[in-house]
């Protein structure tokens, strides 16, 4: 057992005293190397879609069981739950009026399940809200992600509001985890369920990602022709891969601390 830990920790450590480029680079390799052992274990890649909403919905499912049995909300950011059922709502609509299919139950859960957890922060547990360390404006993600929609959004033939809600969603998931992400920095640190969850979006991050860039290569380049023309298709590919680098450094120190056998996640400053 000592052996084993021994060389995780010379890398841990190692990695840690890295530049930010090296750290970067080296990040990207591992992202690279996930892909590749996906590809081969994975043989429908739209399974890979499905397990990303999965694990969100599990993360959420684990924000349900803190906010019932331990009866607090304290580390959760209520502006990211509300940006959460605000890309979900209109995700949703989305699919009732273009696309119907399995994903549009999925969402409909995961959109309830969300409602829930804001019913509970906002109502229920209200005295236990972090209101003061939750100060993301959100603003600062809403209007741009609007503004971004109307200039850059599919070019199908749907109907434009459509295509431009359609795009908005795309742009707002991700960074919606940003408010969550602004409070833990503000605390520092972050209980074990918290935790979980934001691992668990990470994870949803990274597969909904590999699926996109898989379902590319696997196409040939068909699937972007496929989304539409200009730089709508580039953006869907962008935005995932934004997701995926904005919680990776979060899973990094999560993975790190369940290494070193830590309940509570202490969180360095600049990391979000």
């Amino acid at each position: 057992m000592r052996g084993t830990k021994r060389p995780l920790g010379a890398v841990t450590s190692w990695v840690r005293r890295q530049p930010p480029k090296v750290k970067a680079f080296l990040a990207v390799v591992t992202g690279m190397a996930a892909l590749v052992f996906i590809r081969f274990i994975v043989h429908d890649h739209d399974n890979l879609f499905v397990a990303a909403e999965a694990a969100h919905a599990l993360g959420i499912g684990v924000l349900i069981y803190k906010l019932t049995k331990e009866k607090t909300c304290a580390g959760l950011s209520l502006k990211s739950q509300d940006l959460t059922a605000l890309f979900l709502a209109v995700r949703l609509y989305c699919s009732f009026v273009m696309e119907y299919d399995i994903h549009t139950i999925l969402d409909t859960a995961t959109l309830v399940a969300t409602l829930f957890v804001i019913y509970m922060i906002r109502f229920k547990l209200r005295s236990t809200y972090m209101v003061d360390k939750d100060n993301f404006a959100l603003y600062y993600v809403v209007v741009p992600c609007a503004a971004l929609a109307l200039l850059i959004h599919p070019s199908t033939s749907h109907n434009l509001v459509n295509r431009v809600s359609w795009a908005f969603c795309v742009y707002l998931e991700a960074v919606s985890v940003l408010p969550q992400l602004r409070l833990m920095q503000n605390t520092k640190i972050v209980e074990p369920f918290t935790a979980h969850y934001v691992f668990a979006l990470g994870v949803a991050r990274f597969l909904s990602c590999a699926h996109w860039v898989l379902q590319v290569l696997d196409t040939r380049g068909r699937l972007l022709t496929a989304l539409g023309y200009g730089l709508w298709p580039s953006m869907v590919l962008l935005s995932e891969i934004v997701q995926t680098f904005i919680l990776a450094d979060f899973c990094y120190y999560y993975v790190k601390s369940l290494v070193g056998g830590q309940l509570v996640l202490r969180l360095p400053s600049g990391v979000v």
